[in-house]
């Protein structure tokens, strides 16, 4: 009987730590982070839906974000800086990227490889729910930006900066609304959000 490791393989994420050239008051690994994304990904495919007229399935975006840093169980989290330092060292990282992605697939029996390859293969999937996978990875980083701001940690200010900067420039309604409607309450503290 045949031995699969994908599962066991994807169990690893929790050890895969986040922003590793930063010091971090809180380390955060590439689970945590994966479900942030899946759940932002899931809210802002709703909003979408709900009051922008879209018609595009929620879940799978959910699904998306789970599974959009899965590489990285291989890879490891590159930092930004480098990752996009230079055209060359982006294209060689996205090949590294696309053979991990290939590598995780091949753990998996045949018969399942058609159900995960367009959640693990960066290549593959649907266009339109990636602009929202996309925008809720940008927005986990953000939560991460003003968390440890919020902690006096200003080591992660030009982060913050540009992440939010970037997010400004995602043409996302949905991503709008969510800023404006529930971004602010992530800077309360407990008793202020009952």
């Amino acid at each position: 009987m045949a031995n699969y490791n994908f599962y066991a393989m994807l169990s690893r994420m929790k050890y895969i730590n986040r922003w590793g050239l930063m010091n971090n008051t809180r380390e955060e690994n590439i689970g945590e982070h994966s479900l942030d994304v899946a759940i932002f990904a899931h809210a802002l495919v709703c909003i979408a839906n709900k009051r922008f007229g879209e018609n595009l399935n929620a879940e799978r975006a959910a699904l998306m974000g789970l599974f959009h840093d899965a590489s990285e169980i291989i890879t490891g989290d590159m930092p930004t800086p480098i990752k996009y330092f230079d055209p060359a060292i982006k294209e060689a990282y996205k090949n590294i990227e696309h053979l991990s992605e290939q590598k995780l697939l091949s753990m998996l029996p045949e018969d399942l490889r058609d159900d995960y390859a367009p959640l693990v293969d960066s290549q593959l999937g649907d266009e339109k729910l990636h602009r929202y996978v996309k925008a809720a990875d940008k927005l986990s980083a953000l939560c991460k930006c003003r968390e440890e701001l919020k902690m006096g940690n200003v080591e992660f200010l030009k982060a913050e900066r540009s992440t939010l900067q970037a997010l400004e420039q995602i043409d996302l309604p949905a991503l709008k609304v969510f800023m404006e409607e529930f971004l602010p309450s992530f800077g309360l503290t407990l008793d202020e959000l009952d």
